[in-house]
């Protein structure tokens, strides 16, 4: 019997869009599926997930950083030709037929900023195998995203720890 492939996106302005992408990249990974995980816009640091995916999972999960961190902190161009790096990585990863999901963490973004048009990224989906799940990620996920997805899930801030002053900590945010 074939696996029908979804495509879910975790969008909106809370905390746990990567989180819950990671979580179901380690369900799969669990299963004995195949993984590949590609983060558009976080950059090089060794985050607590890619550490644990390659200890537990080193022949099932990759992981590739195709980010250069925090855009608002760099020139866009150099943001731009990472992202546009991580997309054509993205492009042979899908079309290879070799996963049985990917997950394109802050995807959303690409769009948003004008990096990759939303037609283009729906063409390549409409590509992919028909068995490959997708988990897309990412703020304000655009509106020919959401209608092609089979689930979304949108993530809604009601209160962060950032807002009394308390920063990132290792092992809760990265």
């Amino acid at each position: 019997m074939a696996t029908q492939g979804l495509v879910i996106i975790n969008t909106g302005h809370g905390k746990g869009k990567t989180t819950a992408a990671f979580g179901q990249a380690l369900r799969a990974a669990g299963q004995g599926m195949k993984v590949c995980i590609i983060q558009f816009i976080k950059g090089q640091g060794k985050t607590g997930e890619a550490l644990a995916f390659a200890a537990a999972f080193p022949e099932q999960v990759e992981l590739h950083l195709a980010g250069t961190g925090f855009t608002w902190q760099q020139d866009m161009e150099t943001v731009k030709a990472a992202a546009l790096a991580g997309w054509q990585l993205a492009g042979e990863k899908i079309l290879s037929d070799a996963y049985d999901l990917i997950v394109l963490d802050e995807l959303t973004y690409l769009i948003g900023f004008g990096i990759v048009s939303e037609e283009e990224i729906l063409d390549l989906f409409r590509q992919r195998p028909q068995r490959l799940h997708l988990v897309i990620t990412g703020r304000d996920a655009s509106s020919g995203l959401i209608e092609y997805a089979d689930l979304v899930t949108e993530m809604h801030a009601l209160k962060h720890p950032y807002q009394k002053g308390i920063k990132a900590q290792k092992g809760i945010e990265f």
